[in-house]
């Protein structure tokens, strides 16, 4: 301690009078704000005993975000090989490299799956026995659907080619096409849910939303050769139904009317809230389509920024009326 200063000084510089000359004066030593901490401890502590607040201690571990997102680009990996990663393939190491990326996803993949099956176990309160074996046993089942889905995918990169006269290759799409990583997440995501496997799904799904703007429950079910354009803004939600060859453009809205109250105040979950789209239908931009009873037929057309909650029969084409347009002069009299 410098014997020149006052008790209770500070021999470091005065960092709140920065507009002045040094003078040598040195400041007084702050406050001790620190021994606040234990007070806002005790505060959270005493949160964490309030039932109607949410916290997760005393339970199993849950699978981890940071998990998912590895997990999503090493499917990309196996997936479209060559296009991910920063290793050159060719056939002399292709199976080298599959091998591999298929060895660390099961790894991870098991593990996050045996984590989103022990927390649906106690949260249930049931015995967790297995859990383990289960997440190994519904992880090869996963990665035996990988060669399926590269033909689906390989469908869906066909359709925005098809789809978009601005992309130049199936390259271009594969590598930067914000509606293909989307589709792609929602297609893993999707045979998670079939296989029953809880909380991992919607988190990929959710991963993806938050970089591409583009909202695909992973319980929808999607047909074949399907493209969204653009795609910010898009939603489709959990009970929807798309047929095959269907194009969505952006700002597109596949969603559920408001729904009643049962008994016990709970929102009826099982019920089937959003719309049915068939076969060879468009969609454009802003339009919003709701309720689990619409359903819109083959061929049809839907305009931009329509709105949308009966049935409309096959080769049907619903637009809204023009609005009517008002033009002034750049000088006001």
């Amino acid at each position: 301690m410098n014997p020149t200063l006052p008790a209770g000084s500070s021999s470091e510089p005065c960092a709140d009078r920065p507009h002045q000359e040094p003078s040598g004066e040195e400041c007084p030593q702050g406050a001790p704000f620190r021994e606040e901490l234990p007070g806002i401890v005790a505060g959270l502590l005493e949160s964490c005993r309030d039932p109607e607040t949410f916290h997760h201690v005393n339970l199993v571990g849950l699978p981890s975000r940071e998990a998912v997102a590895r997990l999503l680009e090493g499917f990309r990996r196996i997936l479209f090989p060559g296009y991910f990663g920063d290793q050159e393939i060719d056939h002399t190491n292709l199976s080298f490299q599959l091998g591999i990326e298929v060895n660390r996803l099961f790894d991870l993949l098991s593990q996050q799956i045996t984590l989103s099956i022990r927390h649906e176990c106690r949260r249930y309160q049931n015995i967790c026995t297995q859990c383990l074996d289960r997440g190994q046993r519904e992880a090869v089942i996963l990665l035996k659907k990988m060669a399926g889905l590269r033909r689906l995918l390989a469908d869906d990169v066909r359709a925005a080619y098809q789809g978009d006269p601005a992309a130049k290759s199936f390259d271009e799409i594969i590598f930067s096409y914000p509606s293909l990583a989307a589709i792609t997440a929602y297609r893993i995501a999707h045979e998670l849910v079939v296989q029953d496997i809880p909380l991992l799904p919607r988190m990929m799904s959710e991963h993806t939303h938050s970089l591409t703007g583009i909202d695909i429950h992973p319980g929808a079910r999607i047909g074949r050769h399907f493209f969204i354009d653009h795609g910010t803004g898009v939603v489709i939600g959990e009970t929807s139904v798309i047929g095959d060859r269907v194009r969505v453009y952006q700002g597109v809205t596949l969603g559920a009317l408001s729904l009643r109250m049962d008994e016990e105040g709970d929102l009826l979950r099982k019920s089937k809230r959003h719309p049915t789209i068939e076969d060879g239908v468009t969609i454009y931009s802003g339009a919003t389509i709701l309720g689990g009873k619409t359903i819109i037929g083959a061929g049809s057309i839907i305009g931009g920024n329509v709105w949308l909650t009966r049935s409309v029969p096959p080769g049907t084409t619903v637009l809204i009326e023009p609005p009517q347009l008002r033009y002034k002069g750049d000088k006001i009299d």
